[in-house]
């Protein structure tokens, strides 16, 4: 349930509360708001005669909520949720783009592109260091040296940083390296490595799992948000219907919908939601149309050579005449380009 205080309700009264909710069995979230406190209480409230909270002191009302994802709901979290990285914002009216290529391959290459995504715009610079693929003969990252390029492209840039997380063991491992962990489609359902994140205070991005509902990314979100680390992203990146023409079917409907659910910032994914280099910039201006927080885009200044992924990469060119694109269509329905 979510217990709404009121306006002028003091700090004491707020812990009062809270106090009384743990005594329960209740494991408490507090958002502060801009003019009340919002206590979220996760637990089992059978037996429990909510009446007695409504009467607390301080406390304007008790809801219900009957979406199975408490925290990551609109009902406990009314506001949008606004994650901050360095110079990047997600869930604001600002739309950020992430960009850079699938693998990070050399020095040599990973500085060229972060050069080029950092000149068109691009706040934050994506980059795989361990990277899951279909066959376990394909090029699987460069690992902890990626790492350290990426870190070391990313203050020579000035870019927010992001990569994959892979497993439970690669946590501590890539907290000196990223300002952001990136779950992947396969992962989404990873419900250790979702706790583990949990306990980290870095933001997290989720993306949508090949079959995944939106209820479902949600409830993956709220395995994170329930440890303690709010700070999570969603990301669209296209799901497996029977449509072989592209890689996935990219859900542009699946942003509005998220965003009347979630309080959270979902961002797009065009690269993966296509797989086809010149489809991605027609989905990435819809996304952005249809309300999407940011994208997440693959650059590649010699795709034909990437070690992944090479089809679905823009060229530099390419990218910095998409973010012109999307400039015009975000001042179109009211917001800006970051």
């Amino acid at each position: 349930m979510v217990i709404v205080m009121e306006d002028n309700a003091t700090e004491s009264m707020i812990i009062a509360v809270s106090e009384r909710l743990e005594k329960f069995g209740f494991q408490v979230h507090r958002v502060n708001g801009v003019n009340r406190t919002i206590l979220g209480a996760i637990g089992d409230k059978r037996g429990i005669d909510i009446r007695g909270f409504e009467l607390a002191e301080g406390v304007h009302e008790v809801l219900r909520i009957t979406e199975p994802y408490k925290l990551a709901g609109r009902t406990f979290h009314p506001e949008n949720t606004v994650v901050t990285v360095k110079d990047a914002v997600l869930g604001s009216e600002k739309i950020t783009v992430m960009a850079g290529p699938c693998s990070i391959e050399s020095e040599q290459q990973l500085f060229h592109i972060a050069r080029e995504v950092r000149t068109a715009g691009a706040k934050i610079l994506r980059g795989g260091a361990f990277k899951p693929r279909t066959s376990p003969y394909s090029f699987q990252g460069l690992g902890v040296e990626g790492l350290k390029l990426l870190k070391q492209a990313g203050e020579e840039f000035g870019l927010a940083t992001i990569s994959e997380v892979m497993e439970i063991s690669q946590v501590n491992l890539m907290l000196d390296y990223v300002d952001i962990f990136q779950v992947g489609a396969r992962n989404m359902q990873n419900f250790s490595l979702l706790r583990e994140l949990g306990k980290i205070k870095k933001p997290v991005m989720i993306k949508r799992g090949m079959a995944a509902t939106i209820e479902e990314l949600l409830m993956a979100a709220e395995y994170v948000m329930a440890g303690g680390n709010y700070n999570v992203i969603l990301c669209e990146r296209g799901i497996r219907t029977f449509e072989n023409y592209t890689r996935n079917t990219l859900d542009i409907s699946a942003i509005p919908v998220t965003h009347k659910l979630s309080h959270l910032p979902i961002i797009a994914d065009p690269s993966h939601g296509t797989g086809l280099r010149d489809k991605v910039g027609p989905m990435a201006r819809a996304a952005v149309a249809a309300g999407a927080d940011g994208l997440m885009i693959e650059v590649h200044h010699e795709p034909e050579q990437a070690l992944s992924d090479g089809a679905q990469s823009l060229y530099p060119q390419q990218f910095l005449r998409l973010m012109e694109e999307l400039r015009m269509i975000a001042w179109a329905i009211g917001r800006e380009l970051n």
